[in-house]
């Protein structure tokens, strides 16, 4: 495995960075703390600029290099979960009910990691722009950074991002061309109807009944309204209704979630909800409403960007370990919005056995972190060569 010696040399440095960071999670674009870590850890490193308050809490750092060049843009994610951590080690959250489950300090060290090891040796043309950014599990901090101007203010050109893959094989890296993660859409349907005794039925416009046949009607929307060869998930997640056994009551919610990887299928299936939401109630004799929330878009790769990617993954940890035709994940992931501005590409990074991510339990491999930042420095390397 071609991790870079001098990266390998401060592998010590990136645990106690990742360490520390684990134990005060934060969460959203709250994260004051975390933040002021990873400003405090590159003007160490010496990185060129800082610039604090992106999307609130985010940062982006930049590194020069030795000639003209474009900008490359690295990105980090950094906030936590709203979990009681179960780990039991001895760096454990001192937040209580917040926890790094999904290993966003482990991003975070990697790419300090890169950034102190591309600091010392600006081995590469043009500019790199390090992105550190909250909210990715709430609140869409990577479309805040969008939003705010980030890709034009900084003069992005491409942007990669990585995510560490407990329970694939240590050092493997896994990444597509095209759609590799889900947009998420949720739904809530309110159903409300006329209550009564349940032993008059005849008297009430049920709710629940009419729920139950919304229920069934949407399933039908992925067997027989979008095309087969589709990927797409509609689940059913929460029904609530009811107080007792004989009374029949006058309100039902549905709630649930909504996976897709192409615009037009999700538009679709959108309007197909209304439909079955609006054509249900008639037929119950009871009044509905649907709230569809647009939530991430899809992560969409670029396939050129995704080849270099590719390419330098296997620099690192050979042919065998790289698997350039991974099959789309229904999880979804905020770095859709920064690939929607710049084309670049997304990688998962095998982290070897554990707990599975959002687990109490989980706890990111501190050993695999000089692989993403030897990842993330040789890609920077390969894209933009130092001038001679």
């Amino acid at each position: 495995m071609a991790v870079i010696n001098r990266i390998a040399d401060f592998a010590e440095d990136m645990t106690a960075w990742r360490r520390h960071l684990h134990t005060i999670p934060e969460l959203s674009f709250d994260c004051p703390k975390t933040a002021a870590f990873i400003k405090e850890r590159l003007e160490e490193i010496g990185v060129d600029e800082i610039h604090e308050g992106i999307a609130q809490t985010g940062i982006v750092a930049i590194i020069n290099g030795t000639g003209d060049g474009q900008t490359v843009g690295l990105r980090a994610d950094f906030d936590a979960l709203p979990i009681e951590e179960e780990t039991g080690v001895d760096y454990v959250s001192t937040h209580p009910g917040k926890m790094h489950a999904c290993g966003h300090d482990g991003h975070t060290a990697m790419l300090l990691g890169a950034a102190k090891y591309m600091v010392e040796t600006r081995n590469f043309s043009g500019r790199v722009a390090l992105i550190f950014q909250p909210a990715e599990e709430d609140g869409g901090g990577a479309q805040v950074m969008c939003n705010e101007g980030m890709m034009d203010r900084f003069d992005i050109a491409e942007v990669y991002g990585i995510h560490n893959y407990p329970g694939a094989e240590f050092g493997a890296f896994y990444t597509t061309p095209g759609p590799i993660m889900a947009a998420v859409d949720m739904f809530t349907i309110t159903i409300n109807g006329r209550g009564g005794h349940g032993a008059m039925p005849h008297e009430t416009a049920d709710p629940v009944v009419a729920a139950c046949g919304m229920v069934q009607a949407i399933q039908t929307i992925v067997s027989r309204n979008t095309p087969s060869a589709s990927e797409k998930v509609i689940s059913v997640t929460q029904i609530h209704t009811g107080s007792a056994s004989n009374i029949v009551p006058d309100t039902a919610m549905i709630n649930g979630t909504i996976r897709t990887f192409d615009k037009d299928v999700q538009a679709l299936i959108r309007r197909r909800m209304e439909e079955i939401v609006a054509g249900q109630a008639a037929s119950y004799g009871v009044e509905a409403s649907l709230d569809y929330e647009v939530g991430y878009p899809a992560t969409v790769n670029a396939p050129a960007e995704t080849a270099k990617a590719a390419d330098v993954a296997r620099k690192v940890v050979g042919d065998a370990k790289v698997d350039d035709a991974f099959p789309k994940v229904a999880g979804s992931e905020d770095f859709a919005y920064m690939l929607e501005e710049r084309p670049g590409a997304y990688l998962f990074l095998g982290a070897g056995e554990g707990a599975g991510l959002h687990h109490p339990k989980y706890n990111f491999n501190d050993e695999v972190a000089p692989v993403g930042a030897s990842f993330f420095a040789q890609l920077v390397e390969q894209l933009q060569p130092a001038a001679k």
